[in-house]
């Protein structure tokens, strides 16, 4: 049997048993958003440093942007398939009285761990960073790559 509810008539009939957890959440989105200012919130920064993982069928490669750090200040690891890259982002504080009118950049330690598909040969992994662009060359362990395997006719 198929009933359709017209109006509110009779509402108090018609309870479900997570009619109450809809309200609740309804009412929490609703103190979230008077807390959190709702759409007019600023936006954030993200994640930091941004980066792009490319792979090709020797190589994984990490490009990632890191402008105003120096290469001495960042601390690379890599173990297994996880590379991590930690560092500390300073921003020049403002002398005197100053009002923002708009504060974006932030400054702070940052950390990002990305585990990879497959191993890594930790010992030829190599890093660059120039310009603001850190680069990282990470070879694939032999047990990784694809071997192709020629199947003979009898």
């Amino acid at each position: 049997m198929i009933f359709r509810r017209v109006s509110n008539w009779p509402a108090f009939y018609w309870r479900t048993p997570f009619g109450d957890l809809e309200r609740l959440k309804r009412q929490m989105d609703l103190i979230n958003e008077g807390l959190l200012g709702g759409t007019l919130r600023e936006p954030s920064a993200g994640v930091f440093p941004l980066m792009n993982v490319t792979e090709d069928k020797d190589n994984y490669y990490v490009r990632a942007e890191l402008p105003g750090i120096k290469s001495e200040e960042l601390d690379i690891s890599v173990t297994g398939d996880t590379l991590s890259i930690a560092g500390e982002r300073k921003i020049s504080e403002e002398k005197g009285d100053v009002k923002y009118h708009r504060r974006e950049r932030e400054a702070g330690k940052f950390s990002r761990i990305l585990n990879l598909p497959s191993q890594i040969n930790t010992a030829k992994v190599d890093a660059k960073c120039a310009d603001g662009l850190l680069s990282i060359v990470m070879p694939k362990a032999e047990t990784a790559k694809q071997k192709q395997i020629v199947v003979k006719s009898s």
